[in-house]
């Protein structure tokens, strides 16, 4: 769940972020994106990417949407649009999930997390599941953030309270040093393990933290009241582990942990299946059924879909960028690239692209045409570079 830093319809004035005087402060480049004015870079996107492998990198994704449901059963209202097994999610635990349009096109990918109560975002008490209802928190992507609450309120019963939480920052501490850095601040922390979620009390601000993150790395997703962003910011990067990481080094991250970025490799037009995301589908949903797109989405299940995401070692130096061409041995196109670009971690070039079923074996040799000259790659196996989350031992 992340997006890159072109091709997205920009609106006329972009919005500033609770920390952009902060950012500029810390020297941080600032391009307009996803409708907000976003820190690209500090001290180059090379050295803030292996910033991040080595400790850890802080990165503002206040853009991203956050959203709160309660109600009754929001949890079998949402299965509707979702195809993720959301009754059995427990509480303090999140899932990666896609919402899905009526045809089984992809919407948006998202993460969405089980609240023991809605009173983590200062809900009311009678939202609490204690009282009957049930809460849900999702983190959605900014440049479609209002289409995406549009749809819900479109689809889900008027029982469900959909609240946009535009008054909180959400913060991305990523790296290997990630959890001993936060732990430095705020106690408790190092109990999480990845994709687990909890509430936090730093300095009297309520926070709620996930072990989660789009890097491939160990690290934490932070929500918080944007009022307060700066000051947590500031003293996150007070430590030595820490440093501010713009949107360009998370981009070339993602890439190399082969996280899909939606709107470039996914689009509506994108089925799970397709999108290489069949682990979206829990058992007993396949089973079931009963979510949008079911049909279409259950049969490329069982049969395979036509075109699928795959990643691709391109040879040479040169980057392969999106939109460029996948062709067959005659020359016809037969697929495209859906990101690109250097790895800085491997030293060489990467990509994404959708093919056909038929070419997305790993190993197989595909030929890539941009700018009328071919480049030649091979299917490999994603993530690029092994992701290092941190999960519990097995037996305990």
């Amino acid at each position: 769940m992340s997006e890159e830093l072109d091709d997205i319809e920009q609106p006329e004035e972009p919005q500033t972020l609770p920390l952009d005087a902060w950012h500029r402060a810390a020297g941080g480049r600032m391009v307009p994106f996803a409708g907000y004015h976003m820190p690209v870079q500090y001290e180059g996107i090379m050295a803030e990417h292996l910033w991040t492998r080595e400790r850890a990198g802080l990165f503002d994704v206040s853009h991203m949407g956050q959203v709160l449901l309660t109600g009754e059963d929001v949890a079998g209202a949402l299965e509707k649009l979702l195809p993720g097994d959301l009754h059995g999610l427990k509480a303090g635990r999140m899932r990666y999930s896609l919402l899905l349009a009526e045809d089984g096109g992809i919407l948006d990918d998202l993460m969405v997390t089980r609240l023991p109560s809605a009173e983590a975002f200062g809900g009311e008490e009678g939202d609490s599941e204690s009282n009957g209802g049930e809460a849900f928190y999702i983190v959605v992507n900014g440049a479609v953030k209002y289409d995406d609450i549009g749809f819900m309120r479109e689809h889900l019963p008027d029982e469900v309270t959909i609240n946009h939480l535009e008054d909180h920052a959400l913060l991305a501490l990523q790296g290997p040093a990630a959890g001993e850095a936060l732990a430095e601040i705020l106690s408790g922390t190092d109990q999480l393990y990845f994709m687990q979620a909890a509430a936090f009390d730093w300095d009297s601000v309520p926070l709620w933290i996930s072990r989660s993150g789009y890097t491939g790395e160990d690290g934490f997703e932070i929500s918080l009241p944007a009022s307060e962003a700066e000051r947590f910011a500031s003293a996150l990067t007070a430590l030595d582990q820490v440093k501010p990481v713009g949107l360009g080094a998370r981009d070339s991250l993602r890439l190399e942990a082969g996280l899909p970025l939606y709107g470039h490799d996914l689009t509506p037009e994108t089925t799970p299946m397709a999108g290489d995301l069949g682990f979206a589908l829990s058992k007993r949903r396949r089973e079931e059924g009963g979510f949008h797109g079911a049909e279409r989405v259950l049969g490329e299940h069982r049969d395979g879909p036509a075109t699928k995401r795959v990643g691709i070692r391109v040879e040479g130096r040169q980057p392969v960028r999106e939109g460029a061409e996948v062709v067959d041995a005659d020359g016809a196109v037969v697929g495209h690239v859906t990101s690109g670009g250097h790895a800085p971690t491997l030293g060489t070039p990467i990509a994404m692209a959708m093919v056909p079923a038929a070419l997305a074996e790993p190993e197989t040799r595909i030929i890539i045409r941009q700018r009328g000259k071919d480049f030649t790659g091979t299917v490999a196996k994603m993530p690029f570079v092994p992701q290092r989350y941190r999960r519990p031992s097995k037996g305990s």
